[in-house]
């Protein structure tokens, strides 16, 4: 009964419109309430979840990524994968792609990602000739490379949900070899279907454009060398190397290239601060209701549910990311990571799954849910840059969602995806 009241006040709650933080806030004291338990062990929960130093980390990286992303790396990273593969036909969808990798190891986030560089992309490529849909699906998909290649506050949201047992660092490595999986898997969707639609060639600008480009983006793109490079290295640690970035991105945006002006500082710091409090009033909530998830035994009944339809392995994989992404569909990904990681998580590792790999299965799953409606955040910014009705855009994204779920197959099925980097740097 005391499992019924908490799942039926957060599904009432969210139903009702109210945001998913405090919807898992309601649902854990009416339980507390039913259970007799005292109100004061709920508040307890949520400041212990949110008095994690490691969370630190997270409002400095999302500060990181405001900066780039007001500060015109994101168009000089653009000019530079244009100057590699944009002679290819349909090449500036490759460049979306490749820019989006590049981009996502320097914002950490998908959201981010799909507003700096559907700004720059989808009016570049809607003037030479590339289709609305298309536009919109190749920016939409590719930003999901922003949740998996480093540094990805998403990734210290998962190794707080499974109770520190989880090494950032390793996820960190853990996540380039599946973010340029999953890039390889979009290129090549987008392009199959440029050649079917005839989209223009470009032209080569010869190694002189290519170095000069190439130069341009690299001072910019160095924040996430020495953001990884440190951290690996054992120079810094994940929180040092976070506030490290902000600085690096500060002088590189300001000196450097000019680019950032007051204003659009001033914009960066208050929408730092805004999505950082949002993050962490959803830590907070999201641990009080993941210990009556815990208390109520629930990863136990659905291991043991999975069992009752089959004891294959692949079978109960498969049964995992197909509710994951499900539930990607209509929540957050932010607050599904603290939800599902208490759940599914022990689940995974009864199965031999280990944990670094379940979160990079975990990235990509979710990932999705951000490019699928009803919810998705990155398929509503897209469209709204472009300009353009979800539906005219949803009926031809499909070649793109079949190529994130085979990267998804692969790094399900395949350990070695993950886990092959980790293990060479000895994590």
């Amino acid at each position: 009964m005391g499992l019924t009241i908490l799942l039926c006040a957060f599904v009432i709650c969210v139903v009702m419109g109210i945001p998913i933080a405090f919807a898992l806030g309601v649902a854990a004291l009416v339980t507390a309430m039913y259970q007799g338990i005292p109100e004061l062990i709920v508040f307890q929960r949520m400041v212990a979840g949110i008095n994690v130093f490691s969370l630190l980390a997270i409002p400095f990286f999302i500060f990181a990524g405001e900066i780039m992303m007001r500060g015109g790396i994101a168009l000089r990273l653009v000019r530079a994968a244009e100057s590699l593969v944009g002679q290819v036909r349909g090449g500036l969808g490759l460049v979306n792609v490749l820019t989006s990798m590049l981009f996502g190891g320097i914002s950490g986030s998908a959201v981010a990602d799909t507003s700096a560089l559907g700004s720059v992309m989808i009016p570049m490529m809607r003037e030479r000739g590339y289709d609305d849909d298309y536009t919109v699906n190749v920016t939409v998909t590719s930003s999901i490379a922003g949740v998996l290649i480093p540094p990805s506050h998403n990734m210290i949201l998962y190794a707080l949900a499974a109770g520190g047992g989880v090494s950032i660092t390793s996820l960190f490595i853990a996540g380039v070899v599946p973010g340029i999986l999953l890039c390889l898997c979009l290129s090549l969707a987008a392009y199959v279907i440029a050649v079917r639609r005839g989209y223009p060639t470009g032209v080569f600008p010869g190694w002189r454009a290519v170095v000069f480009a190439m130069g341009a983006a690299l001072p910019g793109f160095m924040t996430a060398v020495i953001i990884i490079g440190g951290v690996v290295s054992g120079v810094f640690t994940v929180t040092e190397s976070a506030a490290i970035g902000v600085i690096y991105a500060l002088i590189v945006t300001a000196v450097f290239y000019r680019s950032l002006s007051w204003q659009a500082f001033r914009d960066s710091v208050t929408q730092a601060i805004r999505t950082t409090a949002m993050v962490m009033i959803l830590v907070g909530t999201a641990q009080a209701f993941s210990y009556f998830i815990t208390l109520y035994q629930v990863p136990s009944a659905i291991l043991a549910g999975m069992q009752a339809l089959s004891e294959n392995k692949i079978v109960l994989l498969l049964l995992i990311n197909i509710s994951l992404l499900v539930l990607g569909m209509f929540m957050d990904m932010g607050a599904l990571i603290l939800i599902c990681t208490p759940i599914f998580l022990p689940v995974a590792k009864a199965l031999g799954v280990d944990p670094v790999q379940f979160g990079m299965i975990l990235m990509m799953n979710l990932g999705l849910g951000l490019t699928t409606p009803p919810v998705g955040p990155c398929l509503f910014v897209g469209c709204a840059i472009a300009k353009v009705r979800i539906e005219s855009v949803v009926g031809t994204i499909w070649p793109f969602y079949l190529a994130i779920l085979a990267a998804l197959l692969l790094t399900t099925y395949v350990p070695v995806i993950s886990l092959g980097l980790p293990h060479l740097f000895g994590y």
